[in-house]
């Protein structure tokens, strides 16, 4: 909803005081380990996969494992920017945090989430095209073809994210400047400014809601089609390696729609379970990623096992 203030302009904030989530302070020691633990092991998981996919030749040229490298990659920094204020929100340090560094954060986390929400879509038509269309997919989908998606994919998330974070911090901010969440994001910010919020609420109904939403449809889509063809494959086992793939990208991609899109498509309101539902998708979903496609993806763990045993995969052929 828009706003006036008539706060003077002559108390300009230099800095916010991130509120974070609310807790009974004497869990704050074991959400500290919590969240301390949950940082560590997104690092190390997805660092595992990254170098897995990079050291292993039978995955770093298929586009299927080029999306999951990126994807690692993503998570280990979208973590990076949101975890660790989270952790020293549970220690005596300051919850203060300098305008600049507001503004950095707001635009890398937009930056890095909506190049993830792009790639979900890409990693969605890959399978698409890998089941539904297997006899044309070396031509429909390459190496060369791949990266030049993921290209645009990071230039468009670039080009979201300096759009929001222009829009929000072109508003004065007079106080008062306690940010009620537990990082700079657009909702939280724009309820501190001293001006008409109006356009701000409705470019991320449409640039952050509505394209999350219709990114998700366009997953549901190509599920819907992969679905169909999987169920016309007549082994057990085609149907259960082609279900298990799937599986484990539409279980990280709805615990990563569903709370962005409840979010976002109501910018303009406020809950007091809306701190709870960003962790899902800032903090859970990329802990999930690498447990998931580790656990259900055959090919990954036969690569990690090459990588840990020192061979590589020229070696199993021989």
């Amino acid at each position: 909803m828009g706003k006036t203030s008539n706060t003077s302009l002559d108390s300009v904030v230099t800095d916010f005081i991130l509120l974070g989530l609310f807790h009974p302070p004497r869990l704050r020691i074991l959400l500290f380990l919590v969240f301390f633990i949950i940082y560590i092991l997104t690092q190390l998981g997805n660092l595992l996969i990254l170098l897995t996919v990079w050291a292993d030749p039978k995955l770093h040229t298929r586009p299927m494992y080029i999306l999951l490298g990126v994807l690692s990659f993503l998570d280990m920094w979208l973590s990076s920017v949101i975890v660790p204020r989270i952790i020293l929100n549970f220690t005596p340090a300051s919850k203060r945090i300098p305008f600049g560094g507001c503004v950095a954060q707001l635009y890398f986390f937009h930056f890095l989430g909506s190049t993830q929400c792009f790639l979900y879509t890409l990693m969605a038509y890959d399978r698409y095209l890998a089941i539904c269309q297997p006899l044309h997919y070396p031509m429909l989908m390459n190496g060369r073809l791949c990266t030049i998606l993921v290209a645009g994919a990071w230039v468009a998330g670039s080009i979201h994210g300096s759009i929001q974070a222009t829009l929000t911090f072109r508003l004065p901010y007079c106080g008062p400047n306690q940010v009620d969440h537990f990082f700079c994001d657009i909702p939280a910010v724009l309820r501190l400014a001293c001006a008409d919020t109006t356009v701000n609420e409705h470019v991320t109904f449409v640039d952050i809601g509505v394209v999350a939403a219709s990114c998700f449809m366009l997953i549901l889509l190509s599920y819907a089609n992969i679905v169909h063809a999987i169920l016309q494959i007549h082994t057990a086992d085609g149907r259960r390696r082609a279900f298990s793939t799937c599986g484990s990208h539409l279980t990280v991609v709805t615990v990563y729609y569903v709370p962005c899109t409840f979010i976002y498509l109501r910018a303009g309101s406020k809950s007091p379970l809306d701190g709870a539902v960003a962790v899902f998708y800032t903090v859970v979903t990329p802990l999930l990623n690498p447990l998931i496609y580790t656990l259900r993806n055959q090919e990954v763990k036969s690569a990690l096992k090459r990588v840990a045993s020192g061979r590589g995969a020229g070696s199993e052929n021989k």
